[in-house]
């Protein structure tokens, strides 16, 4: 019913669940947020709010469960800080607690004052007592042990670094490198779209002719088994396991063992998937993939040799259930269709007796794509370790994703996790003044917390594997994410806090131990004490030219940019440099009717800030004025004063040092423009493979600039 009042167990249930009652806009103007949209929101919590009388029960139930609890189910501190923990048990009796770290030892704990009075829960006093776990823990994933009358309870303690910084291969110094998205980078040997055999070649050109320390690809996470496939990386199945199209079939071993005749029929599928990308003209994943997937049968077919079967087991041993209930998605959707909603009931849980007999009658499907995880996965360590012997500090840096498609692998595995009937998106900025709905449903923060953050923590290890860093697309989502109501748009929804120390804790504890570099996308509406946290925690931010500016909304002068950042010129959602120059970004937003102000007055905009760019390049000595209408002598500058900011991680993208002008994205489109299927092209867009780029100009030109140099060496060597 309509709502238009927020009475007080409302409040007090948004309250404790994180639920944002206001904000402020782009704008500055301030928001209140309707009831509806907050009883919407508590109903995926599974907590009827819609009337004062069900909100006061709901808020007494709460506290009876948080007390019939002997210990909360997860506790997160940052190293050094101390942490006390509550424990209930029956009033009167006693109660031993104690740590047991991953390593296996004990540490006791200390009883701490508590005079909380009982509390009658299911018609029986129930009493609390706090203990004081010490502040010398090592970091870590260890236990709080509670011996009670009652038994033997045990609870998660998470110890989290306070401080992660730069991995030590960059010993401290600046380093800058490539971004690309991997599918649009193609060369002569690949399927019509970039695999990981590309991504070797491009990390030994970026770090041996270039100078890289690193190179930022898309998000590798793994879309559907079969067509049509979400283009996009940022709207995956799964975020813990790799889309297996990025694998290149002629690299993996067994390929080598194929007879002539399955030789044969796999140069015939990779001669039809170049036709048919390049009759597309764009990265056409639904035609290449059924090919490439043919292919792979056939290699998985040949067999291994004892050594490799060894290795292949003991990966599905360390990737353990997580791994056959993906395989297990995968091969139920080349049955039963891609939505798993409208599968017959009894397929719709992984633990169903249905689908274990599924599970054994079609075993060899399931571990066909078991197996693809592993190749997959062997691809990118030997893509890691080229990037290691060819002297980056830092190598692969992939992309996490923020969410996962509603009707993909992980709501199939895990859906008590997933708020149900809610989207995450983004309020109305100035580049997406409708505002966003992204389609994904957010992780339910109760949830995770009960399960010790288990699939936050596996999803994170897993992206760490045998990569160099790993950038966070829209980090501020693990501080509060907007939660879209379905059916009412992104504009009647409300932010949701997450555990900000948990999650950032964690994403830190496993940066430390794969001594990775990580980088937050900390850009649009962020609250400013956000940026500071992930600073002291030593997890850098992101800094874009075009969107640092000053108090009057000048250009930020470079001695302002933050130190730990990833700075650029450029982004995805934005066109390359010269297509940005040339307002292709506000044309491409009009005529897909994206505006809300007319096109002359966001051109004017557009071209305002622009020239106050080109002024402030020209007083700092970066541009001559007789240059300032070449666009590519106007990008190359724009890329130096990149170089006058004390920030330490630099990028430029590959679209910029090939002259590329058209966008990757556009924000708030699915099919009115080719999202995510661009390859990678020249000024003209034509389409360029990597053995042109090897030869091309333009990029040695940029990586001069990189580099700090007046013209770029063909060797550091040398």
């Amino acid at each position: 019913m309509p709502v238009s009042d927020v009475y007080p167990g409302l409040a007090r249930l948004a309250e404790r669940f994180g639920i944002a009652q206001e904000f402020w806009d782009w704008k500055g103007r301030h928001q209140a947020i309707p009831a509806e949209t907050i009883i919407r929101v508590l109903k995926a919590f599974e907590i009827d709010a819609a009337t004062p009388e069900a909100a006061d029960a709901a808020l007494v139930r709460l506290d009876d469960e948080l007390w019939r609890r002997p210990l909360p189910a997860c506790t997160v501190v940052e190293e050094g800080q101390g942490v006390h923990v509550d424990v209930h048990v029956p009033s009167g009796t006693s109660v031993e607690v104690y740590v047991r770290l991953e390593s296996g030892e004990t540490r006791p704990a200390w009883q701490a004052e508590n005079s909380t009075p009982d509390r009658w829960v299911d018609g029986a006093p129930i009493g609390e007592a706090t203990f004081w776990l010490g502040d010398d823990l090592p970091t870590g994933y260890h236990q709080v042990v509670a011996r009670t009358v009652a038994g033997t309870h045990h609870a998660s303690l998470i110890v989290t670094p306070g401080f992660v910084g730069f991995p030590n291969r960059m010993r401290g110094e600046r380093i800058w490198g490539y971004g690309t998205q991997l599918y649009s980078v193609t060369s002569e040997r690949s399927w019509g779209i970039g695999d990981l055999g590309d991504l070797a070649d491009l990390i030994t050109w970026s770090g041996t002719r270039q100078f890289a320390g690193y190179v930022l690809i898309n998000p590798l996470h793994a879309a559907e088994p079969a067509p049509p496939i979400e283009p996009s990386p940022y709207l995956p199945a799964s975020r813990r396991f790799i889309n297996p199209i990025y694998i290149h079939p002629e690299s993996v071993p067994e390929y080598a063992t194929l007879g002539k005749d399955e030789r044969k029929q796999v140069k015939a599928l990779l001669r039809e998937a170049q036709a048919a990308a390049d009759a597309s003209g764009i990265v056409d994943r639904n035609a290449i993939w059924p090919l490439k997937l043919q292919a792979l049968r056939l290699i998985h077919a040949a067999g291994m040799r004892p050594a490799r079967h060894i290795a292949y087991q003991d990966f599905r041993s360390r990737e353990g259930v997580g791994l056959r209930f993906f395989a297990l998605w995968s091969a139920l959707t080349l049955e039963l269709g891609q939505y798993w909603l409208d599968w017959p009931e009894e397929y719709r849980s992984p633990t169903s007796p249905a689908v274990a007999e599924f599970a054994e009658a079609h075993a060899a499907e399931v571990d066909f794509f078991e197996w693809l995880q592993w190749v997959a996965q062997s691809q990118v360590s030997a893509a890691q370790t080229v990037a290691e012997e060819v002297g980056m500090p830092v190598g692969i840096v992939t992309d996490l994703a923020v969410g996962v498609h509603r009707y993909g692998a992980e709501t199939w595995m895990m859906p008590d996790v997933f708020a149900q009937g809610m989207s995450v998106g983004a309020p109305p900025d100035q580049y997406n003044q409708s505002g966003q709905d992204w389609g994904q449903p957010p992780w339910r923060p109760d949830k995770l917390q009960e399960l010790a953050y288990e699939p936050f923590r596996a999803m994170v290890s897993a992206a760490l594997r045998r990569v160099g860093g790993l950038r966070v697309d829209h980090i501020i989502g693990m501080f509060r994410l907007w939660w879209v109501p379905q059916g009412l748009g992104p504009t009647a929804g409300t932010y949701v806090r997450n555990n900000h120390e948990a999650m950032i804790g964690i994403l830190a504890l496993e940066a430390q131990r794969a001594q990775a570099l990580v980088v937050g996308e900390d850009l649009g509406t962020v609250e400013p004490w956000v940026r500071d946290y992930l600073s002291r925690r030593g997890l850098l931010g992101t800094s874009v030219l075009w969107f640092e500016s000053g108090m009057q909304g000048e250009p930020l002068d470079a001695q302002w940019w933050r130190e730990y950042c990833m700075a650029s010129v450029t982004t995805h959602d934005l066109p390359p440099t010269l297509g940005y120059l040339a307002g292709d970004h506000v044309r491409l937003r009009h005529d897909l009717g994206l505006l809300t102000e007319p096109l002359e007055s966001e051109l004017a905009s557009a071209q305002r800030e622009q020239a106050d760019w080109l002024g402030k390049l020209v007083a700092d000595g970066l541009l001559d004025p007789a240059h300032a209408d070449d666009p590519v002598e106007v990008m190359l500058a724009l890329h130096k004063f990149l170089l006058r900011t004390p920030s330490k991680v630099l990028l430029a993208g590959l679209t910029d040092a090939v002259g590329e002008r058209r966008a990757q994205n556009q924000p708030g489109t699915v099919n009115e423009y080719p999202n995510w299927r661009v390859p990678l092209g020249d000024q003209t867009g034509r389409r360029l493979d990597l053995a042109e780029i090897f030869q091309a100009e333009l990029p040695r030109r940029l990586a001069a600039v990189m580099n700090g140099f007046d013209s770029q060496p063909d060797s550091r060597w040398a």
